[in-house]
């Protein structure tokens, strides 16, 4: 059970990834009708709306919300550093890579998104993606400072 204060904090961070949450839930209502379908996912702090459409495949966080293409955010995916051919590490759980993407948001809240584009965006070279492997390869390091 959390403590009072640890609710306060998770509070006060969705509070302040808000703008980034509605971003996120505008992008996902957009593809109800086109057969995605949302969930809540209590653990990841997490709107996730499933078989998305449209991309490139795997997931986007926005805030509190994961915009996903496939069925299931609990399947394997190799890693950042892996794709880019830096060196052979483990799948991860692409679940536990997105938590660390919504504990960023709820920190960083509106700053989040011109920090990350600042550092790279979707990339290897993106501390963001580093650390949010990092924290799936081993549930720490989740901050990308």
């Amino acid at each position: 059970m959390q403590s009072v204060g640890a609710t306060l904090a998770v509070l006060a961070g969705i509070a302040w990834t808000s703008p980034n949450t509605l971003l996120g839930l505008v992008l996902g209502i957009a593809g109800l009708p086109f057969g995605a379908h949302v969930r809540w996912r209590a653990a990841d702090l997490a709107l996730v709306f499933h078989r998305w459409r449209w991309g490139p495949g795997g997931a986007l966080t926005l805030g509190n919300v994961i915009i996903h293409t496939g069925d299931d955010l609990d399947a394997s995916c190799l890693t950042y550093a892996h794709r880019a051919g830096w060196g052979t590490e483990t799948p991860v759980c692409l679940a536990d890579h997105e938590r660390a993407h919504v504990y960023q948001y709820m920190v960083l809240g509106p700053l989040f998104l011109p920090l990350y584009l600042l550092c790279g965006g979707v990339s290897a070279r993106n501390r963001f993606e580093r650390a949010a492997d990092r924290y799936a390869q081993s549930g720490r390091g989740w901050w990308p400072w």
